[in-house]
């Protein structure tokens, strides 16, 4: 269990799976810039934060935007773009268990049982890796622990295909969830950036210019260059005489 003092920002755990070293320059460096992809998403989430009231009804649907989240299990702070209540009138499948959350819960001032769902929104298209889906299960997690209910689904909505891909949050992607909020704890405590690794996606980061992932590879690190340094300055002494 977490204190409130040791909190992280819900959002490097998307940074920590992209690359480490790009968690590790903004979250323990405070190195940020933007690029037109970081814009663009920045855009598309203050649209979505100040376009729409903050509490829509819709039938059998709430929408609660800028929703504030915390887990002191996982250590945790954020905020949700969207958390849907869904109004159910038979739940199936609820759990019998003693110890199990329920499915669905009374919210205050409005009739009957609810399900809860977070959605977040994207600006671009899904990715090859794993981020975003854990970024919305760590907001899911977030919400059990905050309201007492189990949450089994939740939704990545992207802005350029203007479509939602549902997201199951089955025990793998909850385990992998736990998982890199622990190295997220265990990264920021060391206090160390790792070494730059050159990759192709790197070209896509808005700290490209910051990281430099080619200055730092092995064959043009500092020792490397002052290895060379002396050698030609041993050299040069040796041509002198």
């Amino acid at each position: 269990m977490h204190s409130e003092d040791d909190l992280l920002p819900l959002s490097a755990l998307q940074h920590l799976v992209f690359c480490e070293r790009q968690c590790a320059l903004i979250h323990i460096e405070r190195v940020w810039q933007d690029n037109a992809l970081t814009i663009e998403g920045t855009h598309l989430h203050t649209r979505v934060d100040d376009t729409a009231p903050r509490r829509e009804v819709r039938g059998d649907v709430v929408i609660l935007r800028g929703l504030a989240l915390r887990s002191l299990v996982l250590g945790l702070v954020g905020r949700a773009d969207v958390v849907e209540l869904h109004r159910r009138r038979e739940l199936e499948g609820a759990p019998s268990g003693g110890d199990a959350l329920p499915l669905a819960i009374a919210v205050s001032g409005l009739p009957g049982l609810w399900s809860v769902a977070p959605v977040e929104y994207k600006r671009g298209q899904p990715k090859a890796n794993s981020c975003d889906e854990v970024q919305l299960c760590a907001q899911a997690l977030c919400l059990e622990e905050m309201l007492g209910v189990r949450i089994a689904e939740g939704a990545l909505f992207y802005g350029r295909r203007q479509r939602r891909n549902p997201v199951c949050f089955g025990g793998e992607l909850a385990s992998a969830t736990r998982d890199v909020a622990a190295r997220l704890h265990t990264l920021v405590g060391c206090g160390k950036t790792p070494r730059a690794q050159k990759e192709p996606k790197c070209e896509k980061c808005s700290l490209l210019a910051v990281c430099m992932p080619e200055a730092m590879t092995r064959r043009r690190s500092a020792s490397h260059y002052l290895e060379h340094s002396l050698r030609d300055l041993s050299l040069g002494l040796e041509d002198a005489e």
